[in-house]
Parts: C-alpha cells; sequence; structure tokens
C-alpha cells in the first residue's frame, strides 16, 4: 500500500541521458593523449602543422607545385592534409574505441554504441579545432583567406569524417578476434593513405591510368570535392559526392552487424592466452 513506484523514464530523458553520456566519454578520449587538456590539444595542433609543413616543402622540392589549382598554395595543401587527418584519426579512435570485453562496458548504461560515438566526436573536436586554429593563425599573421562555399567545404570536411567512422567500425568489431594483426592493419591503412588519398593532386590535371590508383579511396573524392568548394576556378569533374556516402552508409552498416555479432561471443578470456 505504501510501497514506492518508481516510474519508468520517458524517451527523452534517456536520449539527454545518452547524449550526456556520449559527452564524457568525449571527454574521456580528450584526455587520453595527455592528463592536461590544454597541452593535449596543443599537442594536436602542432602534430597537424607539422603535416602541412612537410606535404608543403614536399610539394616544393618535387616541382609539384604547378600542377596544384590556381590560388593559394598553402590553402591547396591545408585542404589535402586537413581532410586527410580528420579520416585518418577517425579511423583510429573508433578502432580504438573500448569493445564489449572493456571493463568499461561494466557499468550500465555504457554499451559499445556510446563508446564509438564518443571516441568519434573527440577526434572531429580535435581535428576541428586543429583546423581552425591554424587557418586563423595563417589568415591573421601572413595571408588573408577566402573560401567560394565555406558550407560545402565543412560538409566536405565531415564526409571525411563519417567515411572514418564507417572504416573504423569495421576494423573495431575485427579486434577481438585478432587484435595484434587488426591493429596492423589498421595502421597500413592509415599510411598507405598518405599517398592513396591523392591529397597531393588535383583529380582534373591527372590522367586515367593515375585516377585509377586513387578512385576506390572515398578520402580521394572527399578531397577533390571540397577543393572544388574552396577555390573559386577549380570544378571537379572525375570525383564524386555521392560515393564516400554510399561507402561510408555500407561500411558503418557491415560494422554494426560485425560488432552485434562478435557482442554475442566475445569474452575477456579470449586475450588470456596471446
Amino acid at each position: 500500500m505504501f510501497r514506492t513506484q518508481s516510474r519508468k523514464p520517458s524517451g527523452i530523458r534517456n536520449g539527454f541521458e545518452i547524449l550526456e553520456l556520449i559527452f564524457h566519454v568525449a571527454i574521456r578520449n580528450l584526455r587520453k593523449s595527455h592528463g592536461n587538456a590544454v597541452i593535449g590539444m596543443l599537442m594536436s595542433i602542432v602534430q597537424a602543422l607539422l603535416m602541412v609543413i612537410i606535404m608543403y616543402i614536399i610539394m616544393n622540392l618535387f616541382g609539384m607545385r604547378k600542377i596544384a589549382i590556381r590560388g593559394d598554395f598553402l590553402l591547396y595543401v591545408m585542404s589535402g592534409v586537413f581532410m586527410f587527418m580528420t579520416h585518418i584519426k577517425a579511423i583510429g579512435a573508433v578502432s580504438g574505441a573500448d569493445g564489449p570485453t572493456s571493463p568499461m562496458m561494466m557499468h550500465a548504461p555504457m554499451n559499445p554504441i556510446i563508446s564509438i560515438a564518443g571516441a568519434a566526436l573527440s577526434s572531429l573536436y580535435q581535428q576541428t579545432l586543429s583546423a581552425g586554429v591554424i587557418l586563423l593563425f595563417y589568415h591573421t599573421m601572413f595571408m588573408p583567406i577566402t573560401i567560394h562555399d565555406p558550407v560545402g567545404m565543412m560538409a566536405m570536411f565531415l564526409l571525411s569524417w563519417f567515411a572514418g567512422i564507417g572504416i573504423g567500425m569495421i576494423f573495431l568489431a575485427a579486434k577481438p578476434w585478432q587484435p595484434e594483426l587488426v591493429i596492423i592493419l589498421t595502421t597500413i591503412y592509415q599510411r598507405a593513405n598518405m599517398i592513396a588519398s591523392g591529397k597531393m593532386v588535383a583529380a582534373n590535371t591527372t590522367t586515367q591510368s593515375t585516377r585509377d590508383l586513387f578512385d576506390w579511396n572515398p578520402l580521394f573524392h572527399t578531397i577533390d570535392q571540397g577543393r572544388g568548394f574552396i577555390f573559386l576556378n577549380y570544378g571537379p569533374r572525375y570525383t564524386s559526392i555521392e560515393y564516400p556516402v554510399y561507402v561510408a552508409l555500407t561500411c558503418m552498416m557491415i560494422g554494426l552487424m560485425a560488432e552485434f555479432f562478435t557482442r554475442q561471443y566475445a569474452s575477456a578470456s579470449w586475450g588470456k592466452g596471446r
């Protein structure tokens, strides 16, 4: 008669609780790289800046400046580097997220999807901040930047990140079965994208045989389409927006199904014999 009746939480409340949990997981992932959050963000900015400087020097040394898009050459370099970094960092963050055997999964309402979302958001935050700081510094200290279509450019930046999530989820689902092999394959894919992303070339200026080497890669399409939105006098003819969207959605569906299958059989004792 006097028993307390607990109310079932509403769907809206559950949604806000999940969003809050994703936020805290993202913050936890941001603090993994360094105990001091400010130093961790500075390290991310320096890493992106070093990549821009290295690519700028390489393209100048090998005479690739003449085949770049007419306009600000450094902005051309940064457009490729930032999308490349966003893509591979999303793959690394998602593939390294807490899986079904992680101790974090012992705490309700934590689940692998929340872990994946938190890892992906932390990666996006880091790369967006790094790109924004470097672009602002270049704009104020060296040369004013003009972007033809900022909304389209940002859409391609997010599409590079989204494609990285899809590919990273496949690696994450396979990781409990063969963790050492998956780590090696993830590293190989990330390093291969230094060349396979085609960030040093514009698709319109390459031959068909050269494009065939890059055309399978969704990052090649997002970088080329992004440059079409950045530069007024460049119109991508050999790449599309639809292809990376389809690849990202397909990889995400495969990753979700594989992760669900793995979750049914995963055990904390799998790695004890290794």
